[in-house]
Order: C-alpha cells, then structure tokens, then sequence
C-alpha cells in the first residue's frame, strides 16, 4: 500500500464493487473518475442490482461535484452480458465483506489485483433518524471513499476541477 510520499500508478482499469450498486460502489466509481480523469477505465457493479441509485448517495456526491443521477444499477451477471467481464480489469475493489466473497470466487482463475476497502453502510446507520442524520452517515461512506483513494493514488490533481 502506498504512503503519502510513495503514490501507487493508477491502474488502466478498476472495477469497485458492493451489494446493490446503489449506494458504495456507485459513489467510488464517481469520484475515482472526478479525482483522476478518465485515463482510468472505470466501473461499478453489485452482487445484485433490484435498487435504483440511492439518493442520499446522489445528494451527497453533488455537495462535492461529482454527478451520480444518470448512474443505472448493474451486477456481476449483468455485467459480463454486456461484455466487461471480470477478468478483463486489472483491479477490483470490493467495499462489502459480500462482494470480496462474490468477488474472489469470479477471479479465482484469474490474475488481477483483488482489494478490500470495508466502507460503512450508510443505509443502516441512521434509519429513522431523519434526513440530516442520513446525509452526516452517508457523508462519513463518501469520505472514507475519498480517503482510500489517496491513500491509495496519491493526492487528486483534478479534486478541485
């Protein structure tokens, strides 16, 4: 893993992954693409995708410019019917104990890079508790993801853009 000092070279290609691909992988997908342009081939799938793109995830996205409203749901399977499969990225990034499961058994042939970065959920983490206490949970998912990014990739050149 790379220090603040010693950034890793972006990959060609990243696949983040969760459940549903409403919520986590969506929002990591989104920011790798705002913080390192689109010399990375980035995208984001689920274990299943019966969920539309969660809006609190939207909302809290938008606060630091990046877009997530034309986001469609897709998983693994759905995926790989539309020809990305698997072993075609050169790392998967799971952010859900289920998805590294789902995520090492698919790869399990093949030689790519296979991390794990254990996002908070943020659907749980306030349920009932009121529209300012969901955004503040999925606050806290959205900057954990920004934190494994640089920590990661270095310092984003384009965060301000």
């Amino acid at each position: 893993m790379a220090t603040s000092d010693d950034k890793c070279p972006l990959p060609q290609s990243v696949l983040f992954c969760c459940d549903q691909n409403a919520v986590r992988s969506p929002m990591a997908e989104g920011i790798m693409k705002k913080f390192y342009g689109l010399d990375v081939y980035v995208q984001s799938a689920g274990i299943r995708s019966d969920l539309d793109i969660d809006g609190f995830a939207i909302a809290v996205c938008d606060e630091i410019g990046v877009e997530l409203a034309r986001h469609r749901t897709r998983s693994f399977e759905e995926m790989e019917k539309l020809g990305d499969d698997l072993s075609s990225f050169d790392m998967v990034v799971a952010l859900t104990p289920a998805s590294r499961t789902e995520a090492e058994k698919l790869t399990r042939f093949d030689h790519l890079e296979l991390e794990f970065w254990p996002v908070t959920d943020p659907t749980g983490a306030a349920a009932g508790d009121g529209r300012d206490a969901k955004l503040a949970a999925y606050r806290i998912a959205r900057d954990e993801i920004v934190a494994y990014l640089q920590k990661r990739w270095g310092a984003s050149p384009l965060a301000a853009t």
